[in-house]
């Protein structure tokens, strides 16, 4: 029996590496492709419409799974141009690239949560998926675009699956992100590396929170039911949302040693959208997923991988 052929693009990226030690564990019928220009046999830069066309007419592939993105808010904040080149129109040469060179291959592209903005103070509840995207930041903006983007170019034959993950993170995530970054804090502070005290930001923000293991998930599971998810858009959330301040007292409920937490005035920031959480019930319901790791287990994750690195250090 022949392997389908997964070609994966932001294989580097922190989901795109957990992704991919998924797929060798637990997918033998694979053949995992990555995202390689034949030409020059570099990584396609997915903002050169020729390397995309190139590299996406070789691979063939069964599937594309596109997480290449500038992903962290800031920057695409102080480099918008940056940001729209590669969220956008890198995601527009994929799409192309596909339409033109590879049309039976299926799309799993990683939107966000980001995209519905404003709607969130509008509307009660965790957002269903035909919700208004209302962004209220430039990542957010570049994201709502690829996404009405893939959407449109479905009605002209494109076979893909949008999904819209929620917050997520795990082991590999960098200090960037709120998680990885107090986490990392406690376990400097265990090994004596820092004082006592751990300098926090806004902690009343809410929001739904997810292990990257489920994000995997869901992608692979549009993967293995093509006929059921092409076509389809989908929340990866929990509908329940939670607030910093819960994320932090959790990892500090699991250190012994008396951490103090003081609000930084330069990392304070008031917070345009207080709860954003998502509907995941069409997800559920077409492909059988839901989240299986409660809050408690995604940030002792990451605490344990945090305490690895500094005992390592």
């Amino acid at each position: 029996m022949s392997k389908r052929r997964l070609l994966v693009v932001g294989s580097q990226g922190f989901v795109g590496t957990n992704l991919l030690k998924a797929v060798q564990a637990r997918h033998s019928d694979f053949d995992l492709l990555d995202f390689i220009d034949p030409q020059n046999g570099e990584k396609a830069d997915i903002r050169c419409a020729e390397a995309v066309e190139r590299t996406v007419s070789l691979a063939k592939a069964d599937s594309i799974i596109h997480l290449a993105a500038v992903a962290l808010p800031q920057q695409a904040k102080q480099d918008p141009t940056s940001a729209w080149m590669t969220n956008v129109i890198g995601t527009l040469n994929i799409a192309i690239a596909i339409t033109r060179s590879s049309p039976e291959s299926h799309l799993i592209w990683s939107g966000s949560s980001e995209a519905y903005g404003y709607s969130f103070n509008t509307l009660q509840g965790p957002l269903v998926e035909g919700t208004e995207l209302q962004p209220s930041s430039a990542y957010g903006a570049t994201k709502a675009a690829g996404d009405i983007m893939l959407r449109q170019m479905m009605y002209d034959g494109l076979k893909a699956t949008v999904f819209r993950p929620f917050n997520h993170t795990g082991p590999g995530q960098t200090s960037n992100y709120v998680v990885p970054a107090f986490a990392e804090q406690i376990a400097m502070i265990e090994a004596g590396l820092r004082d006592p005290i751990i300098k926090v930001g806004n902690l009343e923000a809410e929001r739904d929170f997810l292990h990257v293991s489920d994000i995997i998930n869901a992608y692979l599971l549009a993967v293995d039911n093509p006929s059921v998810s092409r076509g389809q858009t989908y929340n990866i959330s929990t509908g329940s949302p939670v607030s910093i301040g819960r994320i932090l007292n959790e990892l500090l409920s699991m250190s012994s040693g008396k951490i103090e937490v003081e609000i930084d005035p330069a990392r304070y920031k008031p917070n345009p959208v207080p709860i954003a959480s998502g509907n995941y019930a069409k997800l559920n319901r077409d492909l059988g997923w839901h989240p299986s790791m409660d809050l408690r287990e995604i940030v002792s994750s990451v605490l344990a991988e945090q305490r690895s690195r500094v005992s390592r250090k």
